[in-house]
């Protein structure tokens, strides 16, 4: 005798259930697989990430040779580095007592140039005084002596940019002339030099000795006319 499933049972299941069941267990088990496999990975990630990380702080193994090795060539390249050190300090001061030397020098023999400008008009002006002291002295060759002097001495200080004032018959200049006295002319123009008693020089454009100068002004009586 067969005996028939009840069809209204609620716990009965037919074919296509236990087909649906099926597939969800696969895909049941498809997801666990995934996940395991996932977790796997991560955790050889981790794994090979803290062997990487021990890697790289892990020191370096170095033997006593090694060191020693390190420690004398540190050694040398400090001494090398002292020695270098040492020489340019002495450079520097061989070089600041070379520039002292030279600005004493400077200042010592500023005027060597000029001296040497000045030997020859001593050496002239000594035989001129020996050629006065004869009694048999030609006054016209001394005469003439003494302007070679002068036309020598005048050449040695063109050399050195110094310059001869000589104002007269110039209009009276404060800058450069400096006035001894004043004289009543009607001949020239007010305020004009007409007697150098001692001549000016001014050294580059600077003046070095004022030119001392009679300068003139209207007469007395001229000034009472014109009133």
């Amino acid at each position: 005798m067969v005996i028939l499933p009840n069809m209204g049972n609620e716990n009965f299941i037919g074919g296509t259930g236990f087909e649906e069941v099926a597939c969800m267990e696969k895909h049941r088990q498809a997801d666990e697989q995934e996940q395991s496999s996932v977790g796997e990975a991560q955790a050889a990630d981790r794994e090979e990430a803290s062997k990487d990380a021990e890697t790289a702080e892990a020191p370096t193994s170095q033997t006593p040779e090694d060191l020693t090795m390190m420690l004398e060539d540190a050694r040398a390249k400090a001494d090398q580095h002292w020695d270098q050190l040492v020489r340019a300090k002495a450079e520097l001061e061989n070089l600041r007592k070379r520039h002292e030397r030279d600005l004493s020098n400077a200042h010592k023999y500023a005027l060597e140039a000029f001296v040497q400008e000045l030997l020859p008009v001593k050496d002239s002006m000594e035989l001129g005084l020996n050629a006065a002291l004869d009694d048999n002295a030609d006054v016209a060759k001394l005469r003439e002596g003494t302007e070679l002097m002068i036309k020598m001495m005048a050449s040695a200080l063109e050399k050195f940019n110094v310059v001869e004032i000589d104002p007269a018959g110039e209009p009276f200049d404060p800058e450069l002339h400096q006035a001894m006295s004043i004289q009543e002319r009607d001949d020239v123009a007010p305020n004009t030099v007409v007697t150098v008693v001692q001549k000016g020089y001014t050294l580059n454009g600077r003046l070095v000795r004022p030119a001392m100068v009679m300068v003139s002004k209207t007469p007395a009586d001229s000034v009472d006319r014109e009133a």
